[in-house]
Order: C-alpha cells, then structure tokens, then sequence
C-alpha cells in the first residue's frame, strides 16, 4: 500500500518510482538519485529562477535561436503539425515556436503535474483558438499521446538541453522512444549545450546566489516530505564539476559531517565527503550530436546556433522504420 502524504492541504500519495530510485540510488556506491526527481513544485520554481540567472547562458541562448530560425524551420516543417513538447515545464519557449509554426495542436508533457497545468492556463490565454492537451507523465518511460493527435503529423520539442542530463546511453533510448510515440513522418526540434570551457560552465550551475544550490538541496526537503526522511539537510552541501573526460557538469551533495538518518524507517550512514549524485549535463561538439541524434532513430535535417557557438538547436525527422521481408 502506497504511504499517504500532506501536501498543500490535501492529501497525496508518495510515488512509488521516486521512492525506489531513491533507495536503490542511497544504498548504491557512488551513491546517486536520477536528475528528474528535482521537479517537484518547488524544484520547478527554483529552476524558473536558474533561468533568469546572469551565469545561466542556456535559457536565454536556446531563445535567442529560436527568435532567428523561424523562416528556415518553416521550410522544412510547414505550418499545421501538432506539437509535442517533452519536459515542458513552466513552456517560457514554446510561444516562440508555437507562434512560427501555428500548430494544429499543443502537448505539454511534465512531471510535475500543478507546475504543468498552471503553464498550460497561461498558454491557453495567450492562444485561446489552440487546442492544448496537457499530459502529465514522466517522458523517460512509455507514452501514449492523447487521440486527439494520433493521426496528426508532429513536430516534437525538446529545448533546454534537457537530454544532456542522460548518459549517451540513456539519451539514445529516450530519442528512439520519443520516435515511437512521435510516429512516422515526425520531426524534432531538440536543444543541445555545446562543449566549452569550464570557467564559462562551472558558474552555470554553481552561481553567486546560491539559487542552483537550492534546487539541489530541495531533493533532500522532498524526500524528508515524501518518505518520511531525517536527512538534515544542513549538513550538505552543492558541488559542481567538469568531468572532461566524460564532458558533462556533474552536480553532487557532498555530506559536511558524517550524518545518519532514515528515510521509511530505513537507516543510511554517509560519512564527510561522501556525495550523492543528482544530475550530469552533457556537452556535445556537432559531430557528436548528429552521431547521437543518428543512434537514436533521427537523421539532423538543420542546424543553427548562437554567434558565440555557446548553444545549438538541431532539427531532424524521423528514419523510416524497415520491415523485415
């Protein structure tokens, strides 16, 4: 039986996936927890606030972009497909591309469920004649899109280099995902954070005001609401690294003090020093973007980036899926 929270006055229930995620990532060595569990609603707030931070070039790179790509994506894509964008979270960039393609349909997709129904009102205000579907969901695991687009060609979103948060491996799988559900004929619009040194990157997740710092701690807040956890929090604290020889930012919760807690009843002991992994970003130079793109069922149609080649946004369509005589 799942173990009823108190959230927001209502009543709620833990969700199964996060709890084991969590205890199979604590007891694990290097301990670490999957990035996506940052996204509860204080999680998405807090990273709405990393966006607008002066060192976080991401946000503001990926929309400049798409401000200057609209007449080369509109002849390659037309006008009239539904759009499918994953991890949509508070939608910042999706007027942009909604207001080029002027499309038949919108599916948000989130994990955070209020977060994306709120974003979702706001985007039905601003485009009152669009039909707006939201699905709440984790897009990492199958699924299905709402039958009001099932035979509608589509043009899937996916800004924010979001898929740099996944290992090669994990990321390949979620493009060859994204294209089974996207179907044939289907085109994606996808973010990728560009290779560069680490003086430009490291401040991006590490910034002056303790706002990425947060958001990383506020993990540890929601497994202590959700699973009934004693971690004191205080006693970590956020760390962020170039790994160059994988070239991601690794974000980490390095323990100050050895500290023991519970979490459902469950001990767990973590020494000084010892972190918990919570979230890689991986850069990628063109070559290894299209190689990625390519393994996960896509072939790159376009390309534009930013004039200090800080970002890039890739367009590319669906391969065709061979049938075996």
């Amino acid at each position: 039986m799942l173990k009823p929270e108190i959230e927001d006055g209502q009543m709620s229930l833990a969700d199964p996936a996060f709890r084991a995620d969590v205890l199979a990532g604590l007891e694990r060595r290097p301990r670490a927890i999957p990035a996506r569990w940052f996204y509860d609603r204080r999680g998405s707030e807090l990273f709405e606030a990393i966006t607008d931070l002066p060192e976080y070039y991401p946000t503001r790179t990926e929309t400049a972009i798409l401000k200057t790509l609209c007449p080369e994506l509109i002849a390659h894509v037309g006008r009239g497909r539904a759009v499918v964008e994953f991890g949509s979270g508070s939608s910042t960039k999706t007027p942009v591309l909604l207001r080029c393609v002027e499309p038949s349909a919108y599916v948000p997709i989130d994990i955070s469920g209020d977060f994306l129904r709120e974003s979702a009102r706001g985007l039905q205000q601003a485009f009152p004649d669009l039909p707006i579907h939201p699905l709440e969901g984790d897009f990492m695991r199958p699924l299905t899109l709402p039958a009001m687009v099932a035979d509608a060609p589509k043009l899937g979103f996916f800004p924010g280099s979001t898929i740099g948060n996944m290992t090669p491996a994990m990321a390949t799988d979620l493009l060859r995902a994204m294209r089974g559900s996207l179907g044939e004929g289907a085109m994606l619009l996808i973010g990728m954070d560009r290779t560069k040194p680490s003086d430009l990157l490291v401040p991006a997740y590490d910034d002056a005001q303790g706002v990425t710092a947060a958001f990383n701690r506020n993990l540890l807040d929601r497994i202590n609401r959700e699973l009934d956890g004693t971690i004191p929090v205080d006693a970590f604290c956020h760390r962020a690294i170039w790994n160059d020889d994988r070239s991601r930012i690794e974000m980490h919760l390095a323990a100050t003090r050895d500290v023991d807690f519970t979490i459902e009843g469950r001990r767990f002991s973590i020494a000084a020093g010892e972190t918990i992994h919570t979230e890689n970003s991986h850069k990628y130079g063109p070559r290894d973007a299209k190689i990625l793109l390519r393994a996960g069922g896509w072939t790159p149609i376009a390309q534009w980036s930013d004039p200090d080649d800080l970002f890039a946004v890739y367009l590319a369509e669906a391969q065709s899926v061979r049938l075996a005589p």
